[in-house]
């Protein structure tokens, strides 16, 4: 975003169950926080529903392909799936939600 929240966030990742579209929400101040954010979510998810997450479908950012990241995902068997670069199109649930969460902080900043 290009205004930071009151807390000094300007980014935040979003996870949207495919099946049922529930989606998370996490506001971050720097993409270098993904990957603990990642872990966190994990966690929390198969606690709560006593599944494992099985595939992760996301753009080519470094943030999702740096080494760190792919390693601790192929060591939990969970499996990648990259969209081609600049084709949003093939992402469309989670597009359509960036839009929305964006499109709520705006009206919320005014």
């Amino acid at each position: 975003m290009k205004t930071a929240s009151l807390c000094g966030n300007k980014y935040f990742i979003l996870f949207i169950d495919d099946y049922i579209r529930m989606c998370w929400v996490y506001f971050i101040k720097f993409k270098s926080e993904v990957f603990t954010i990642f872990q966190t979510f994990k966690v929390l998810v198969e606690n709560q529903s006593d599944m494992l997450i099985k595939c992760l479908r996301f753009d080519n950012g470094t943030e999702y392909t740096s080494n760190q990241f792919l390693e601790y995902c192929n060591s939990r068997g969970i499996v990648h799936q990259y969209t081609t670069p600049y084709t949003p199109q093939q992402n469309g649930v989670c597009e359509r939600k960036n839009r929305i969460v964006i499109e709520m902080a705006r009206c919320l900043l005014l």
